[in-house]
């Protein structure tokens, strides 16, 4: 699976918070195109189908890609004596 780049996945959690919050759900508890539309984008970003999930997995990947890569063959790889 294709992973989004952490900044674009950084501002597209950003963006669908906000707009979840400046954007209420209407009288049927549906949230409004905005969100919906981030939702989307979030899901197909995250290999989900429920935002909720989708949420999770963003920012699973976000602390993630914080953490330094494993260095292959141990930590003294490549060091010599």
């Amino acid at each position: 699976m294709l992973m989004p780049h952490p900044e674009v996945l950084r501002r597209l959690l950003d963006e669908y918070e906000a707009a979840a919050v400046d954007e209420p759900a209407g009288a049927t508890g549906e949230p409004g195109p905005r969100t919906r539309d981030l939702a989307y984008t979030l899901c197909v970003s995250t290999g989900t189908r429920d935002v909720r999930r989708a949420l999770e997995a963003a920012r699973r990947q976000l602390a993630d890609a914080l953490e330094p890569a494993p260095v292959p063959g141990g930590a003294h790889a490549g060091v010599s004596d």
